[in-house]
């Protein structure tokens, strides 16, 4: 008898059983041990030695002693996975049905809509053959235009998560002459031509970029959305995407039309969509230099490059023309009002409906409106627009952020317009370059380049207007950790914009990605950093790119907007969320959840190789996110890619001496990863910063 007793030492506690009971199971990781197929270790006593979790292991055998599982508050998705280990497929079975429960590819509550990936266009030799416009600072031209197509087939999703069934759209593209397009640059590595690389909305349209066409999804009442247009084959990566769904034009072939443009190094590429379907290229233009930004304003689009050039198309003239400004620094947009961050620590704008006045002398009217007191560069930028009122018209109030961590806001009167904005406020707790600022009708919202460090206020206001008593109070600091890859596409910053997204008279959210290749997403106010809910991809594919857009309500009575997140993924799929339902639910629960937990963090981090990094965690500051973004354009720095692929040192351009600094981890930082809302640093970073 004493020969069938197994004494085992499993992380060293001791377990003894029969061997009847580690083998009634067969082909098991126990049978392989007790026949000799595995080698083993004895500890001092004799007892075999294991090398694993005691406290999974006594669920496991006490499995194995009764058939019966008991949890007994263990994770279980920790416990299949130890099942896994010792191959008792019976018990991994169970585990996984489990799990399977707490789950379903239909999603949850919050899940609106699942977009099958479509088919891609077809690459032609006509592709080769497109016309460019080439123009000169200042010269003004017409694009060439393109017969408009008809498409040939149509993708519909039925229903509120109705799946779209793929097809195939083609476009009828005339075989044009065409200059030379090797401004454009092409980027090195593999890259999966089905993934969505950005989202765009506009009203009730959606526009989606892979990696080498574009296509618009657009929402009707009573059949839900629909895929109505693919672009051809673009032999180049696109790198930015516009969509304008109320387009104002003086031509005839553009009337009623939706506007959609894409942009590869310098070149621009802009179509007219019509509701059925049918679709003509307007043109293709080019800056002369990489486009960082592209954007409408009305019915202008608009490309601008951090060297100071803005390329301005306009719908009513149907010109396109290109202005030399200061180097560009940061954007914002206001009414028509376009207003530029420049690296001087001007901020200068350009009004969109004067536009047209101006083309004569091939001018565009540029203006400066104000200078930072200590000449740093505006890295930020943001403007609000008080509602307009009979008696004292509009109150602008703008706040921007600085190189040197400065936040300020600076206020223009009704009653002193033509004297300049006048400073209001100003800030200093950032120590870092602020990339990020945010002015809305309650609260300032800024983040520094540290880790995403953001910093928040309440903001007092009287019959509308920003008030002086008693001013900004603090309300919150929280960090929106993000490990942002070395990607290969230019298109990742643009279609990874961590917000904030709202309008400015509404509740604003964050949207945290933790790391590049996840399939979760945490959504967190803007103002408190609480969370709101975490969204997770029905089909476990990674999350690609993003966007929170709101639709408009239908024509029904009572019909209201509704805010929605529209998540790309790397399988070509787009699924949609309700953030509507999430506010309503999150209001009701008063939950006082934050960013990820210290275990929702690590879990993340397994999906992240360390293993080529030179520190002992991977760095987050700065993140290449946050120095080439949608919104702030670089910071007047490049990115140089050392041996780690999750550390990138930032070289600012015109520095030649450098001070190195690096931040050690502590025990602290992994402690209060879970505290309050502020998510501690869980890694180190080896930056340049200007001496």
């Amino acid at each position: 008898m004493s020969s069938e007793i197994v004494h085992l030492n499993v992380g060293g506690t001791r377990f003894s059983t029969s061997r009847q009971t580690l083998t009634w199971n067969p082909e098991t990781f126990f049978t392989s041990l007790l026949s000799g197929r595995i080698s083993s270790d004895k500890d001092e006593t004799g007892a075999i030695f294991i090398d694993r979790d005691p406290k999974l292991f006594s669920v496991i055998l006490n499995y194995l002693r009764t058939k019966e599982i008991q949890l007994r508050k263990v994770d279980l998705s920790a416990l299949r996975h130890e099942a896994e280990f010792y191959g008792i497929n019976a018990l991994v079975g169970r585990l996984a049905l489990c799990e399977d429960l707490e789950h379903s590819s239909c999603g949850d509550v919050l899940f609106h809509g699942y977009f099958q990936p479509p088919t891609p266009p077809l690459r032609s030799v006509s592709n080769l053959r497109q016309s460019v416009v080439s123009v000169d600072s200042g010269d003004s031209n017409r694009g060439s235009s393109l017969p408009r197509s008809t498409s040939r087939e149509r993708q519909s999703i039925a229903g509120r998560a109705g799946a779209v069934t793929a097809g195939h759209l083609k476009n009828d593209i005339g075989h044009n002459s065409r200059k030379s397009v090797e401004t454009v640059s092409a980027h090195g590595g593999y890259v999966d031509p089905m993934r969505v690389t950005m989202l765009r909305g506009h009203q009730n349209w959606i526009c989606a970029a892979y990696p080498h066409f574009v296509c618009c999804y657009k929402m009707k009442d009573s059949t839900g959305w629909h895929l109505l247009w693919m672009s051809q084959h673009m032999e180049y990566q696109v790198e930015r995407v516009a969509l304008n769904a109320k387009v104002i034009s003086s031509s005839q072939e553009n009337s009623n039309s939706k506007m959609i443009a894409a942009s590869s190094g310098s070149t621009v590429w802009l179509w007219a969509v019509w509701d059925d379907g049918d679709s003509r290229q307007i043109g293709i233009f080019d800056l002369h230099v990489s486009v960082d930004n592209l954007f409408f304003i009305g019915s202008q689009l608009v490309a601008l490059s951090r060297t100071g050039k803005v390329g301005v198309w306009h719908s009513m003239t149907q010109h396109w023309q290109i202005q030399d400004v200061v180097p560009i620094t940061s954007y914002d947009t206001a009414g028509s009002f376009l207003l530029l961050g420049c690296e001087d620590g001007s901020i200068y704008y350009i009004d969109m409906q004067k536009f047209p006045l101006r083309m004569k002398d091939n001018d565009l009217l540029v203006t400066q409106l104000y200078s930072d007191p200590a000449c740093d560069m505006v890295t930020a930028l943001s403007v609000y627009l008080t509602p307009k009122t009979s008696l004292s018209g509009n109150w602008i109030e703008i706040a921007y952020g600085t190189s040197s961590g400065t936040v300020r806001v600076i206020v223009q009167h009704p009653e002193t317009v033509g004297h300049g904005p006048q400073l209001f406020q100003t800030f200093t707790v950032h120590r870092s370059p602020v990339t990020k600022v945010m002015l809305s009708e309650k609260h300032l919202v800024s983040v520094c380049s540290e880790y995403n460090h953001v910093r928040t206020w309440n903001v007092t206001r009287f019959r509308g207007m920003i008030s002086t008593q008693p001013g900004s109070t603090p309300l919150a600091s929280f960090k929106i950790v993000s490990l942002d890859d070395l990607d290969s596409l230019v298109s990742y910053s643009a279609g990874n914009d961590f917000g904030p997204f709202g309008e400015q008279d509404d509740q604003q959210l964050f949207v945290q990605k933790v790391v590049s290749n996840t399939d979760q997403l945490f959504i967190r106010q803007s103002a408190t950093g609480k969370r709101i809910c975490l969204i997770k991809a029905v089909d476990g594919s990674t999350i690609s790119s993003f966007c929170v857009h709101e639709c408009e309500g239908s024509n029904r009575m009572g019909s209201c907007p509704r805010r929605y997140l529209f998540t790309g993924h790397n399988n070509g799929s787009v699924q949609m969320w309700d953030l509507t339902t999430a506010l309503d639910l999150y209001k009701q629960g008063n939950k006082d959840e934050s960013g990820p937990s210290a275990t929702e963090l690590v879990k993340l981090l397994e999906q992240v190789d360390l293993s080529s990094s030179r520190c002992s965690s991977p760095c987050v500051s700065p993140s290449p996110s946050l120095l080439i973004g949608p919104n702030n354009l670089p910071l007047g720095a490049k990115l140089t890619a050392p041996s780690s692929r999750l550390s990138p040192v930032v070289s600012y351009v015109g520095q030649a001496d450098a001070e190195h600094t690096t931040n050690k981890m502590s025990d602290e930082c992994v402690q209060a990863m879970s505290s309050s809302g502020d998510q501690r640093d869980i890694a180190t970073a080896a930056t340049n910063k200007a001496s």
